[in-house]
């Protein structure tokens, strides 16, 4: 019997070392394919984490629609609205003046009184003159009359009469030059008294007493300046690119050297409506008033304008502009995270803001400062604008 047990036994144990090996065996393969599986696992979330750090971190901005006030500041020179040099319209001497420089004056007032003692001459020689064409137009009337009367008894020829009744008329004609040459020579007199044309005040004298004067030196010095200060012009020059948005009665902001940090306001009041070819701009004229008198006729002034804006545009910073080789781009984001460069053309460059006049609408999601190299589809992570400048 013993041996019989012994025979029995050898099976159960070899079965049961099978069992063991299959067990051993299934637990290594499990063991092997976890760590398979871990080492996948954390590959695929390394690269997740890689290229979730690889994509740029970005701040969008909307693109602003409030109107850019933006201002024209061109210099210009202050004159008298009306400014008139006084010749003088006869010849002579100075007898008298009577106003100095910065004088107020009024309309009609004399300024100065001028001695022509050849033109008092040459009136009484006219006055001469016109009394002897009066008496001798009598004469050739009583003349005419008689020979009339006996032209109709027939005494005396046609012909004679005639001739008497032309003499007359000869005689009326040069009694009527006569009479006009007086006129002009006494309304001429009349300017040797020198009077001012409006109510303003003398700017510049150029004569003194004892001064020869010549009616003819028109293109020299005048006698006096009389200017009317209370309101001024300022002539400025407007390049052409901003004439339409420098319109009639647009106001104007002025200030001058000896007056600083004070403002005064003008208007444009007209324009040339003209390019000066030499220079390309248009010349404007802006009325200003000068009831303080405190602005000078003369002086240099500076002036600010703003600009007119017909509607309102897209204005982006200057930052969120793209200049390379395909041209100027703005970077806006999809709805899907990805980067889209869009071609734009710019309406009007502000320094630190420019407005956009194509290429980009009102809802578009713009990248504040785009990063260097950034390609359409390129994914990118948005966050606020602070914290995209603490991870970059």
């Amino acid at each position: 019997m013993p041996p019989e047990s012994t025979s029995a036994a050898t099976p159960r144990s070899r079965r049961g070392l099978a069992i063991t090996g299959m067990i051993v065996a299934l637990i290594a393969v499990l063991v092997v394919g976890n760590g398979i599986w871990e080492r996948n696992s954390s590959a695929a979330r390394l690269k997740e984490a890689t290229e979730a750090q690889a994509a740029p971190t970005v701040a969008l901005i909307a693109p602003s629609t409030n109107t850019n006030k933006s201002f024209l500041d061109l210099p210009g020179r202050l004159e008298a609205y009306s400014r008139a040099p006084i010749y003088a319209r006869v010849s002579g001497f100075l007898k008298a003046w009577y106003v100095d420089i910065g004088s107020p004056v009024t309309e009609g007032q004399l300024l100065a009184e001028i001695e022509a003692p050849d033109l008092d001459q040459q009136l009484i020689q006219a006055k001469g003159a016109l009394a002897s064409a009066q008496a001798a137009a009598a004469l050739a009337k009583i003349t005419a009359q008689r020979w009339q009367a006996l032209g109709g008894t027939n005494a005396v020829a046609r012909q004679a009469v005639d001739e008497k009744t032309g003499d007359l008329s000869v005689k009326e004609a040069n009694e009527k030059a006569a009479q006009a040459n007086v006129d002009r020579l006494e309304v001429l007199s009349q300017f040797k008294r020198v009077t001012a044309p409006f109510n303003g005040i003398v700017t510049t004298r150029n004569t003194d007493v004892g001064a020869l004067i010549n009616a003819d030196s028109s293109a020299g010095l005048a006698l006096f300046v009389v200017s009317d200060i209370k309101k001024l012009r300022l002539t400025i020059a407007v390049p052409q690119n901003y004439v339409p948005s420098v319109p009639l009665n647009t106001k104007v902001k002025i200030s001058v050297p000896e007056y600083p940090g004070k403002v005064y306001d003008g208007l444009v009041e007209a324009s040339a409506r003209a390019v000066d070819p030499a220079s390309g701009t248009t010349r404007m004229q802006v009325v200003v008033d000068n009831s303080s008198g405190e602005l000078m006729p003369g002086a240099f002034a500076n002036t600010r304008i703003e600009l007119v804006q017909n509607a309102p545009t897209l204005s982006i910073p200057a930052g969120a502009l793209i200049f390379d080789r395909k041209g100027l781009r703005v970077a806006t984001v999809d709805a899907n995270g990805k980067a889209v460069l869009k071609p734009v053309t710019i309406l009007r460059d502000l320094g630190q803001v420019v407005e956009i006049a194509t290429g980009l609408s009102s809802d578009d999601r713009v990248i504040e400062s785009p990063p260097d190299g950034l390609s359409n589809g390129d994914p990118v992570r948005v966050v606020k604008g602070g914290d995209a400048q603490g991870r970059r």
